[in-house]
């Protein structure tokens, strides 16, 4: 195969690590106006282009054919700081900023913890093909979103301790846990098989609309009682 074409998908997955890198920049810039817009505001932008940039990568290594060990290990090295270190220091900086007492955020780094392994799991995991076992690394990304959003609304409830020490650990050991759940991957075009990915979708919708950014935390969990209701 042309070396042109056959790294095309890793050049995606490399916009992705861009993007996660970005993210983290602007995290910490988190109030103050940048661009137009503050930085956690860019911030969800940039995870959300890495979003894009990790579904091509895959889109174009199965149209292209070029499926390679490398692909598999630099993509999950981009999640890693796509999907488990951004959303992290988004969420420690807003804590920092809105009250939270100091310690409380430094527990956000138990995040790309839990996300390095549950990466690492997947890389060796060969049961991992129709549907995921634990919660998906960009699935964590979105949850993590939507509580920062929260926060960003003056919700202080999700800044203290007993109430976000719980969730924190709960996400980690849900992308470590042995809980099914079905994959956004279409293939085909039969509704009928894609039922599942077609409630998921409209749900984001309606919690996005009624809700805000703040309604993709309640988008995720509602994500992984539809898992545990369908996949066997």
């Amino acid at each position: 195969m042309n070396p042109i074409v056959r790294n095309i998908p890793n050049s995606i997955t490399c916009i992705n690590v861009l993007s996660g890198c970005m993210s983290i920049i602007c995290a910490f810039k988190a109030d103050t106006p940048l661009w137009g817009l503050t930085g956690t505001a860019w911030a969800f932008i940039f995870i959300a282009i890495g979003a894009v940039a990790d579904f091509l990568d895959g889109f174009a290594a199965r149209a292209l054919a070029a499926y390679s060990d490398l692909g598999k290990e630099l993509d999950s090295l981009c999640d890693l700081v796509t999907f488990g270190v951004a959303p992290a220091m988004i969420v420690f900086n807003l804590l920092s900023l809105h009250g939270a007492d100091p310690w409380v955020a430094w527990t956000t780094l138990l995040i790309p913890v839990a996300g390095a392994i549950r990466l690492a799991r997947f890389n060796i995991d060969t049961r991992q093909t129709s549907t995921f076992i634990g919660l998906p690394i960009p699935a964590n990304a979105i949850f993590w979103i939507g509580v920062a959003a929260q926060l960003l609304k003056g919700d202080t409830t999700l800044s203290v301790w007993w109430i976000f020490l719980p969730i924190l650990l709960a996400e980690c050991w849900l992308m470590n846990s042995n809980i099914r759940m079905f994959s956004l991957k279409i293939k085909g075009f039969s509704i009928r098989t894609h039922y599942p990915q077609i409630l998921l979708v409209a749900g984001a919708c309606l919690f996005c609309i009624f809700m805000g950014v703040g309604g993709l935390m309640w988008f995720i969990l509602f994500y992984i009682l539809l898992s545990m209701a369908l996949c066997k």
